[in-house]
This record gives structure tokens, C-alpha cells and sequence, in this order.
């Protein structure tokens, strides 16, 4: 294990695979940051902001994770909710902190202590963000997935975080995840409860935390007390490598094409890469000449307007 004493995360460095589901420690739920009074200020300013994401706790394993806040709304704000969390039946998420000037330093904090160990076998650190999740007892996350490399941190409560391999086409079709690079659209991952025998459950309590690969599957279930937990996450070289093929292949289905699954052949994922990439490239620079605004994938910090 690494020393804690120099890094906010504790785990075998020596056998991290950046795309295996692994479990880890940490100091961080004694942040002075993430206590009750810088909390709530953060949640003002989120929503001043429209940085904030709730609903209810009506939501269910199933429900549409991209519909879940216009399908059970939380009337409540966002700091009435961070202040009542224990009855609010409410899940929250404070969006792109990094956002904030105090919140990214803790963002910086924690990648920057975890960088030289995560780009050692995974270079390419970028597009670095940070999510604050305030739920009430009982409450659960939709099954969802996103882009990018996440360390999941449990800061207060506990809650059982269910994660599926990133590769498990039961759990989510190879389509659904060019889908999803493609349109940012989660339609065609369905949930079952039958998934529940395939994937790493993690009973986690503060101080414990889950690495999640991208496109890793995930739903959770929240316990008997509030709960805050802080995400970290960010795109390497691999990830957005993988994100420009997969929306390549969302664009050979459309013609009708079954391109065989990113990773498959290797072959067949470099000749694809390099001439997409270029193009890519040369668009970002024809943007730049005619001064226009350029997103990119490469960014230090994740978009604000992206989650």
C-alpha cells in the first residue's frame, strides 16, 4: 500500500490497472471543505450557477438516469436540501465543482497527489472534474455510466456501490456505450435486477472509497444515514482514444455496419484512430483560424455545461 501520509489515496500502486474495478482507502472525510458549513455555501453558489442535480426518492435502480430529475423532481434547494438531508428524501449532486476556486484546489489536491501513480501506466491526465453526491437514507442512484476514470470517495454514511465490468456487454451492450460517446444518451443501457450477480458490490464507509473504470456500469444504494460522497474523475490518453472509436462506431451502425467491439481488434482500432483523430484535430484548428470557441477533450477541466 502507499503511504497515506503522502497521498489521499491508499491502494497497491504496484498492480493498479486502470481498467480493473479496485477498492482503496483515504483520508479525506476530515476535509475542512467538506463539512456541513462549506457545503452548504457551496451548494448556494452551484445553483446560483445551475451546477445542481436532484431528485426525489422515488427513483429506482431502473429509472432513466438522464430523466431521473424531471421524472421525480425535489422541490426543495439545494442548500434547504444539504441542510435537512436526513429527511429530505432527496439525492443531489453539486455539478463540476472544479468550477469553484476553493473546490478546485481540492480537485488539484487530490489528482495531483494520485497523477504520477495513475499516468505512470496511463498517461494523459486531463479534463479533471469534481461531483459532490449529498443523498438521504435510502436513497438510490439510477444504473447509469459515464466517460470518464472515476475515484469514488465516501466521505459520510455508508452506502453498497454496485460496479459492472466495463467490458460486460450483459450489463451494457457495446452499442449502448457508442451511444452514449456519441450523443451523451444513456437510452439503451436497461436495467435488470438479474444484473445484480454480475457485479463488485462495495459496502463503503468514510474513509473507504471504489476506482471505476470508463464506462463502468454503476448503481447505489444508500443506507441508513445521510450520505456525502466526492468524486474525482478525469480522461487519460486511453480514455479519450476509446471515446473517439466508439463514436466512430456509432457512425458505422448508422450505415449499417457491426463494427466488432472497441478493444476487440487492435488491428482494425488503429487504422480508424489515426485518420479520425486527424480529422478531429484539423477541425479543432479550423475553429481556432476562424476564432471560434473549441471544446476539447483535451482540456485541463471538465466543461461546466457537461455532465
Amino acid at each position: 500500500m502507499s503511504d497515506p501520509g503522502t497521498c489521499d489515496v491508499a491502494l497497491d500502486w504496484a498492480a493498479f490497472d486502470p481498467w480493473r474495478i479496485q477498492p482503496f482507502s483515504h483520508r479525506l472525510a476530515e476535509h475542512p471543505l467538506l463539512q456541513q458549513e462549506p457545503l452548504l455555501a457551496l451548494g448556494a453558489r452551484m445553483e446560483q450557477m445551475g451546477r445542481v442535480r436532484s431528485h426525489s426518492n422515488a427513483a429506482e435502480a431502473g429509472t432513466s438516469f438522464n430523466n431521473a430529475p424531471r421524472l421525480h423532481p425535489n422541490a426543495r434547494s439545494a442548500t434547504d436540501t444539504l441542510a435537512h438531508i436526513d429527511t429530505a428524501q432527496a439525492w443531489m449532486s453539486l455539478l463540476n465543482v472544479q468550477t469553484d476556486p476553493l473546490y478546485r484546489s481540492l480537485v488539484d489536491e487530490v489528482l495531483d497527489g494520485v497523477r504520477a501513480h495513475v499516468e505512470a501506466v496511463d498517461p494523459g491526465m486531463c479534463y479533471r472534474g469534481g461531483w459532490i453526491f449529498v443523498t438521504s437514507p435510502g436513497t438510490i442512484t439510477p444504473f447509469h455510466f459515464d466517460k470518464e476514470h472515476n475515484f469514488l470517495f465516501q466521505v459520510r454514511g455508508r452506502k453498497i456501490v454496485h460496479v459492472w465490468d466495463h467490458r460486460d456487454t450483459v450489463a451494457a451492450s457495446e452499442a449502448s456505450r457508442d451511444r452514449f460517446h456519441a450523443c451523451h444518451e444513456r437510452d439503451l443501457l436497461v436495467w435488470s435486477d438479474a444484473l445484480r450477480a454480475r457485479a463488485r458490490s462495495f459496502e463503503l464507509e468514510p474513509g473507504q472509497g471504489a476506482y471505476m473504470p470508463s464506462t463502468s456500469p454503476h448503481m447505489v444504494e444508500n443506507g441508513s444515514q445521510p450520505s456525502v460522497t466526492m468524486s474525482f474523475t478525469y480522461y487519460t490518453d486511453a480514455t479519450r482514444r476509446d471515446s473517439l472509436l466508439h463514436r466512430t462506431h456509432y457512425r458505422l451502425r448508422q450505415w449499417g455496419i457491426e463494427p466488432p467491439a472497441v478493444g476487440a481488434n487492435r488491428v482494425l482500432d488503429g487504422l480508424l484512430h489515426a485518420p479520425v483523430r486527424a480529422l478531429s484535430d484539423l477541425r479543432l484548428a479550423a475553429r481556432r483560424l476562424a476564432g471560434r470557441s473549441v471544446r476539447s477533450d483535451r482540456a485541463p477541466y471538465a466543461f461546466s455545461d457537461v455532465h
